[in-house]
């Protein structure tokens, strides 16, 4: 009997307990290919950067506008630090370990980094486990809690529903899954969407057309007329202050919107106030930071 991803966390969970591989899989030879791939990725990691600007892509068009149009145009963005490149590459080495997990634990693995295609506008999916498109994410404790509670659909800052929602129109189908993996303490969790399903909390969150959204990007990177900004400051508490959304303080192009904002060290992180009205009680960090 085939197996479906609704028992993937714990057939991976009893993998690792017991260590029992399904007769029909030989594990030297999924680890010798995993090997294999881990090579290969680090290759593609280590070439130069390729410039994209010029071209829109179908994982991105979940993002805000402006955030598209100035990855379209070029716009530099903040300079990437050595730290941020090695914490991109170790979430592309973890989703490759996981992917093999599913594989040791007899589910069935398909169509990686398959070419999709929606208006002349190019995507690579993730792959199918057990033939339902899916997309492998290594998060936070706090971003993996999104997965696990099926709240993606609340807040859904990195277009992570557009982008899965993408592939599968170009495949003609409305099911499709998320592979969910907590950095942190080892957590697994599958969260799939069906979007026939009226019922279902996130159906608002997909009930829209790719096609249009596609189109409407086409024109958008075609004007003259920079967007207005992704996310409006937020009230910092009751101060009078303002700062920046949290969707833009991670945001490559935060300096270039936000080239005012001043940055605090408070206990619980960097703020990024954009109104002071009261002196935060804080030290300034410096221009930068």
């Amino acid at each position: 009997m085939s197996k479906t991803p609704d028992t993937l966390v714990h057939d991976i969970y009893r993998l690792m307990e017991t260590k029992k591989i399904p007769p029909e899989v030989s594990l030297e030879a999924v680890c010798e290919d995993f090997g294999k791939r881990m090579g290969q990725l680090l290759l593609e990691q280590m070439q130069p950067e390729e410039d994209r600007s010029g071209s829109l892509r179908l994982s991105a068009i979940g993002k805000p506008d402006r955030m598209i149009y100035n990855k379209f145009h070029g716009v530099p963005g903040a300079e990437l630090k050595g730290s941020t490149y090695i914490k991109f590459l170790y979430g592309h080495i973890v989703e490759e370990l996981i992917l093999t997990l599913v594989t040791l634990s007899g589910h069935t693995v398909s169509d990686q980094q398959k070419e999709c295609y929606v208006g002349g506008v190019k995507g690579h999916m993730d792959g199918r486990i057990d033939g339902v498109l899916m997309d492998v994410k290594s998060c936070s404790s706090f971003g993996f809690k999104k997965f696990k509670y099926n709240t993606l659909h609340q807040s859904d800052d990195f277009g992570y529903i557009a982008q899965l929602k993408a592939y599968a129109h170009s495949e003609g189908e409305t099911t499709y899954g998320w592979l969910a993996f907590d950095k942190q303490n080892g957590s697994l969790a599958w969260l799939q969407y069906d979007e026939t399903d009226t019922s279902a909390p996130y159906h608002k969150a997909v009930n829209w057309s790719v096609e249009d959204r596609v189109e409407e990007l086409k024109k958008l990177v075609g004007l003259d007329l920079l967007p207005s900004v992704c996310y409006s400051p937020v009230p910092d508490g009751k101060s009078g202050n303002e700062r920046l959304d949290t969707a833009c303080v991670y945001c490559d192009y935060r300096e270039v919107c936000w080239p005012n904002a001043t940055a605090y060290g408070y206990s619980g992180g960097v703020r990024y106030l954009t109104t002071v009205v009261r002196e935060p009680r804080v030290m300034e960090l410096p221009e930068g930071f």
